[in-house]
């Protein structure tokens, strides 16, 4: 069953996914609490941006990707900060504006190609070692915050009021999983794509959230939920020659669809 292992190029590809399957949902969780799942697919966004600016600079687009993704995600944090528009309109109006501007910056550049197609969709099995140790990089990071500040997240999450008058700094949390947030969507459109990360980042948590739980086994139920979806996802894609990010994705659908029976047969509808 896993002889695509057998593969260098397919080990990369699994731990690649492993590693994004890992923290993408961490994120996710006090993404969808906040009701801010959307800030996800605008990051996205806004690394494509970032791609197109890399390609017609001649930069590496990974590295121009990450420093957009991380300045959307200040700009996002200072404008709701304001209060001059509402979570999902700010929202939608730099999604909008990100993919105008990539959408102009690669027609200018001329590389509306394959290579760009990986970055919509995904290239997971392209993953090079050099890609690997940057997502490595990232994940540990990330997810070691994660960790650390779980009990932060968790009362910020529920209500910000009163994280605050707890004596939390939450401008500069608010800040932090944003940031944490624009660079795991940046390298991890390496691996699922710029269409897809959003998707890996809420489906496996309301997945979860399906079930019942409370929050911290709903974290690592989303996990569960993700990590499955990436391996079997690549089984599925390299057997029948499919594409992996969006097989992914399918797979995280499908797991959402059983938990969903699963909580309506057992009565733990929420």
């Amino acid at each position: 069953m896993f002889d695509f292992l057998e593969y260098a190029f397919m080990q990369r590809a699994l731990l690649a996914g492993l590693l994004i399957a890992v923290v993408a949902p961490l994120l996710g969780i006090f993404l969808t609490v906040r009701r801010q799942a959307l800030i996800a697919d605008t990051l996205a966004h806004a690394s494509l941006a970032g791609v197109a600016l890399g390609l017609l600079l001649g930069l590496d687009p990974l590295l121009t990707a990450g420093a957009v993704a991380v300045i959307a995600a200040l700009l996002i944090e200072r404008l709701r900060a304001l209060g001059w528009f509402s979570g999902d309109s700010l929202l939608a109006m730099i999604l909008s504006g990100s993919l105008a501007v990539a959408v102009v910056g690669m027609s200018a550049a001329d590389k509306f190609n394959a290579s760009v197609l990986q970055y919509l969709f995904g290239g997971i099995t392209t993953v090079s070692v050099t890609d690997l140790w940057m997502i490595g990089g990232v994940a540990v990071v990330v997810g070691g915050l994660c960790l650390l500040f779980f009990k932060e997240f968790f009362l910020m999450s529920l209500d910000e009021d009163i994280a605050r008058a707890q004596g939390l700094r939450t401008g500069y949390l608010n800040v932090l999983l944003a940031l944490m947030t624009a660079v795991t969507v940046s390298v991890g459109m390496r691996v699922i794509g710029v269409l897809l990360m959003g998707a890996l980042m809420i489906i496996p948590v309301l997945a979860a959230m399906r079930l019942g739980y409370g929050f911290k086994m709903t974290s690592l139920l989303a996990v569960v939920v993700s990590i499955t979806s990436v391996v079997a996802g690549l089984l599925v894609s390299y057997t029948y020659d499919l594409a992996a990010g969006g097989t992914i994705v399918l797979v995280a659908i499908s797991l959402f669809v059983l938990a969903s029976l699963s909580a309506t047969i057992s009565g733990r509808v929420r």
